[in-house]
């Protein structure tokens, strides 16, 4: 085993925080997934779970990673990815927030995280929180610089059955206060009738529960949208190739009509 430094959390074979697609993009979107990965620091033991666990969506968003990078280049669209398991500590939530460090997920109790000093917190903030938010706000702040506009979409999966209930949607769009663009992405994967599109369902996008829409969208007043992806619909390249495509194509088409609103 290579060793690890003794005061951090990440060791010299441990994957990077985050990873980009199409850091050159082109197009308006910046693309978010915070849930892409389910890296663990090695210095945690995988927090004591099995693979049986650690493969769910219990510790990360099934199918978004490679949804993100189809979408990304169906759009030519920046795109960022983190790496680690949201039971680590959670990038879509807002730090003060009960389950931005997990001790329950579902039925799946996290025995490793009950009882962490500030200390531990504030090493798994410091080095799996913030670098990614920063490198979201970095390429935010770049652009707005040389007046180019941005499109935030934050791209998440959520699992067919959720404590014994069944989940009747196909997707879901979530928005906050500013429904801008979340409206006429609703109304656009609406027009396909086979589809059932929650608004702000599965989950409701607040301040309480979201922080990636809130703190890139919102705080800058720029158009965004949260969507989430039924991991089902996920399962193999081909049906998620059909996500990218339709997905794509309602972005692109209620991007424009934002801009000459």
């Amino acid at each position: 085993m290579e060793p690890v430094r003794a005061n951090t959390l990440l060791g010299d074979g441990d994957p990077p925080v985050f990873q980009l697609e199409r850091a050159e993009g082109g197009s308006v979107f910046v693309i978010t997934c915070d849930h892409a990965g389910r890296a663990i620091p090695r210095k945690l033991r995988d927090l004591g779970l099995a693979e049986r666990e650690l493969s769910t969506h219990v510790a990360w968003d099934l199918g978004v990673a490679e949804l993100g990078r189809r979408l990304a280049a169906r759009l030519d669209a920046w795109a960022i990815a983190h790496n680690y398991s949201r039971l680590v500590v959670d990038a879509n939530r807002p730090l003060d927030a009960p389950d931005s460090i997990v001790t329950l997920s579902e039925r799946t109790r996290i025995a490793a995280n009950e009882g962490l000093s500030s200390g531990d917190v504030r090493q798994r903030v410091t080095e799996l929180f913030e670098p990614y938010h920063r490198r979201i706000d970095d390429e935010l702040e770049a652009r707005s610089a040389r007046g180019r506009r941005s499109v935030l979409v934050a791209l998440h999966s959520f699992t067919p059955v959720y404590l014994g209930e069944a989940r009747r949607w196909h997707a879901g769009v979530l928005y906050g206060r500013d429904a801008r663009l979340g409206r006429l992405v609703l109304a656009g994967l609406r027009k396909n009738a086979a589809l059932v599109i929650g608004d702000n369902e599965p989950y409701a996008a607040s301040d309480a529960t979201d922080y990636t829409i809130v703190a890139h969208g919102e705080w800058r007043g720029i158009a965004h949208v949260e969507l989430e992806i039924r991991q089902d619909l996920l399962a193999n390249a081909a049906d998620v190739q059909r996500w990218a495509d339709r997905l794509g194509d309602v972005l692109e088409e209620a991007a424009a009509q934002l801009a000459t609103a």
